[in-house]
């Protein structure tokens, strides 16, 4: 299957995709997965938590709840590409193994060729594809892509145990988009209804 991804990142050292389907309108799936704050849910935070205790990171300041897209971006994450009500993908380049994380952004045109060593280039998307009336598919993509040997062995050593965690958050995230798109739905139908 075509991934919005394919022209960012087309050949990974790691991908991840999950899926779930969704009883509502693609625009209404996409509104509620990009505002959505993914450190909502307790075990997320807790997830994020244990990652800074594990590597010795610097405790984070109280945060603003934020949709996914805002928050990304504010971490230094740069805007690949976008349909509004369809889908979105943004993408940095880091050193994911540091404690402290830094995000840089690479223009969307450079980024398939970017090639600083000692660093990853991870790319992420949300994608809402209709495919029934009212039914949709509401996908979460995240490809992974080292600059060079040394960054890969470093970044695949990481991934071994902290793509548990990002599973783990993806599989959270996911239901409670689900959830709250569905029950957003549902109350625009009941509205409809009265009038």
């Amino acid at each position: 299957m075509e991934s919005l991804l394919d022209r960012f990142v087309p050949d990974p050292d790691a991908r991840e995709r999950f899926e779930t389907t969704v009883n509502a309108p693609a625009r209404v799936v996409m509104e509620v997965a990009t505002r959505f704050d993914m450190q909502s849910p307790l075990l997320v935070r807790a997830i994020f938590r244990l990652r800074e205790m594990l590597m010795r990171s610097t405790p984070h300041s109280p945060r603003v709840p934020r949709g996914i897209v805002d928050e990304t971006t504010r971490l230094g994450w740069g805007l690949l590409a976008e349909e509004h009500g369809r889908w979105v993908a943004c993408g940095a380049r880091c050193q994911p193994w540091l404690a402290d994380v830094k995000f840089v952004a690479i223009p969307p045109e450079d980024f398939a060729g970017y090639a600083e060593p000692g660093v990853v280039k991870i790319a992420w998307s949300l994608e809402a594809i209709e495919i029934a009336p009212n039914i949709t598919r509401l996908a979460q993509e995240t490809r992974a892509v080292s600059t060079d040997a040394a960054a890969r062995a470093k970044f695949l050593r990481y991934w071994r145990w902290a793509r548990v965690g990002i599973i783990a958050i993806r599989l959270l995230m996911l239901p409670a988009v689900r959830r709250e798109a569905e029950r957003r739905w549902a109350m625009e139908q009941g509205s409809v209804a009265r009038r």
